[in-house]
């Protein structure tokens, strides 16, 4: 009986973050209709691009580096300078928390990467975008998908 009660009460505080994949000509609109098609003279194809390269445009993603930061979400936000997920040391720069990175509604993901592109070296901030994006022929990444 204690253990069913205790299995109940952690299904109840337990937060659960279901993955959410959009598909490539989604997340077009999505990017479009949130002002990022020429951000800062980066294309659309540019963000389609990164957001594949660096999450293959799952919503939930999550990379713990090396220095015990996490990159969060869509763009793979780092935890250290951009977002907010407990630990003092962090920066912050977006005043956003690390977990807001990570749902389907993407409104926070696209504001702090407007935000990095306007206060880093633009897209190089990624290193998926310098690797697999930057000075590619990007017109690809947007064909078949009506953005408006």
């Amino acid at each position: 009986m204690k253990a069913v009660s205790i299995l109940a009460l952690i299904g109840c505080v337990a937060t659960v973050v279901e993955s959410k994949v959009y598909t490539r000509c989604k997340l077009a609109k999505i990017f479009s209709r949130a002002g990022l098609d020429n951000y800062r003279g980066f294309s659309l194809g540019n963000w389609i691009c990164l957001a594949y390269y660096e999450s293959h445009y799952n919503t939930t993603a999550q990379n713990v580096l090396d220095d015990g930061s996490i990159d969060y979400g869509i763009f793979q936000i780092n935890s250290y300078t951009w977002c907010r997920s407990g630990t003092l040391q962090q920066k912050n720069h977006c005043h956003v928390a690390c977990s807001a990175l990570i749902t389907d509604d993407l409104t926070d993901a696209i504001i702090c990467a407007k935000k990095i592109v306007k206060e880093t070296e633009g897209m190089n901030y990624w290193q998926g975008w310098r690797k697999y994006c930057k000075g590619k022929d990007l017109t690809e990444w947007k064909k078949g998908c009506e953005v408006s």
